[in-house]
């Protein structure tokens, strides 16, 4: 078990080694600001087109919640005005409420 767990300590400690001492000439271009051309002109309208989608999604999220709200509110004024009428034609001709 201390051998397993030393044999994974030691790669675990080359791996990192090796990680901290990458050279810079393996990372590409556009790592390094020199992004040009074609294929990165594509990945930046990409990008932009998966933001607008999420961003219209969200905007679609938020209308849909206010048409409940105002439906909501508009049930909640029409119940409103049903129980008010349904009182006033209640009251009896001695100004009382009648069942």
């Amino acid at each position: 078990m201390r051998r397993a767990f030393s044999r994974t300590a030691l790669v675990l400690a080359a791996a990192l080694a090796t990680a901290a001492t990458a050279s810079p000439a393996l990372a590409c271009p556009s790592c390094f600001s020199q992004a040009e051309g074609p294929l990165v002109d594509a990945a930046r309208l990409g990008m932009w087109l998966l933001l607008a989608v999420t961003l219209g999604l969200q905007a679609a999220f938020v209308l849909f919640f206010l048409y409940l709200r105002r439906r909501a509110a508009r049930a909640a004024s029409q119940a409103l005005d049903d129980e008010w009428a349904r009182l006033q034609h209640g009251w009896g001709r001695k100004g009382v409420l009648e069942p």
